[in-house]
């Protein structure tokens, strides 16, 4: 089966590159887009944001560096919990915010 992906040139090989903390900031990000598309009610860019963050969950599981088991079922964790929060138009989960946010911060430190 062949996907068309959104991020084509991440996919591509780039992804691949990114450390696991920039890879988890920028889900993070799109995380972050979804849940502030929703708040202000804009459908489409809520469910752009959506498709988005969880193609690059799907991107970081496939990622051959963290096929060790313990980081494998960890990552195919968080991409249900972050399918489960952006489907739960109630209460977006704040601590996952926070937990991506770390990443994102740590990445940008290592830089």
């Amino acid at each position: 089966m062949i996907k068309e992906y959104i991020h084509k040139d991440l996919a591509a090989g780039r992804w691949f590159e990114l450390s696991l903390a920039e890879q988890l900031g920028n889900i993070g990000s799109e995380y972050n887009r979804a849940i502030a598309a929703q708040r202000k009610g804009d459908q489409q860019r809520y469910q752009n944001a959506c498709d988005r963050a969880l193609e690059l969950c799907e991107l970081t599981i496939d990622d051959q560096r963290w096929r060790r088991k313990p980081a494998l079922r960890e990552l195919c964790r968080l991409k249900e919990e972050v399918a489960r929060t952006l489907v739960d138009e109630e209460r977006p989960d704040h601590r996952l915010q926070t937990f991506f946010d770390g990443h994102g911060y740590a990445a940008r430190l290592r830089k």
